[in-house]
């Protein structure tokens, strides 16, 4: 087996027989393959972000791992910030200290020391983030945290997009749908009514399912803007249209996917499918 991706949101101490792994420069995109997350300690900010545009950009790479739920190790201002990520209220450091964070909400403390007269969490840990308050991390944690991650490997998708396998995955459904509707003697003459670009309209409803399932465009907005009563008022589609969509639609999905992914996507379909019908009766 593979070993994991393992990223890093900084670069790791340099230096031979170290034990430091091999590790790639972290972006947004990486984290959907990651295995693991490194954030070591580099010296910046963590309680004070303003006017700190990459500090906040790495905050923000940070969340998106959090709620990949990627196994995170992180020391010194790495843990400080990631704490931060977590919720918890973190402090300005000193000459002699760097930034520190009080233990987020669940945490477990393994270890705490006295500094400055202060209290602090030194180790601790929560979900899969391991965190070291101290600048230099100890070996152990390091080798005990490289031991977990092919224990670790399995993880939350980040949205409902991720979890049916991405737009690839959600372009292949569609497509097979509409080849199918296109047949469909119900459905068929509906749609040779109303499209006429048929390679247009499949881009279309792509950025819609994508935004519907959470997906962003390049610039981080929805890739669809628009209201789906809107778009099929006056194409008189009625209940039994609905119900032979979500049919084929759902043979679509059950083609193309694992089937708790197609049973996800279908479950979406249905809930649009009944808004859709609402909307209908009403007008």
């Amino acid at each position: 087996m593979a070993s994991p991706l393992l990223l890093t949101t900084a670069p790791l101490p340099a230096g031979p027989d170290q034990g430091w792994p091999e590790a790639a420069p972290v972006s947004a995109s990486a984290l959907a393959v990651a295995g693991g997350l490194l954030a070591p300690h580099d010296g910046g900010p963590a309680a004070d972000l303003r006017e700190q545009p990459e500090r906040w950009a790495l905050l923000q790479v940070m969340s998106g791992a959090l709620r990949r739920d990627v196994p995170m190790l992180a020391w010194g201002s790495g843990a400080a910030l990631v704490a931060r990520a977590l919720g918890a209220r973190v402090h300005a450091g000193r000459p002699d200290w760097t930034d520190w964070a009080e233990p987020p909400t669940g945490a477990r403390v393994h270890t705490w020391v006295s500094h400055a007269g202060d209290r602090r969490a030194l180790h601790w840990e929560v979900e899969r983030v391991t965190a070291w308050a101290g600048t230099q991390l100890p070996p152990a944690l390091l080798a005990a945290f490289l031991a977990r991650l092919d224990t670790q490997r399995s993880r939350r998708p980040a949205s409902p997009l991720e979890a049916v396998g991405g737009e690839a995955a959600l372009r292949a459904v569609l497509s097979d749908f509409y080849a199918r509707a296109a047949l469909d003697p119900l459905l068929g003459p509906v749609f040779a009514a109303h499209v006429g670009d048929w390679p247009a309209h499949l881009d279309h409803v792509t950025a819609f399912w994508v935004t519907m399932l959470g997906g962003t465009g390049a610039d981080g907005g929805p890739t669809w803007r628009g209201n789906l009563n809107t778009v099929h008022t006056g194409l008189g589609i009625r209940a039994e249209h609905l119900a032979r969509w979500l049919v084929l639609f759902g043979e679509a999905a059950h083609a193309h996917l694992p089937t708790e992914a197609a049973e996800l996507l279908t479950a979406r379909a249905g809930a649009m499918g009944a808004r859709l019908g609402a909307a209908g009766r009403r007008s």
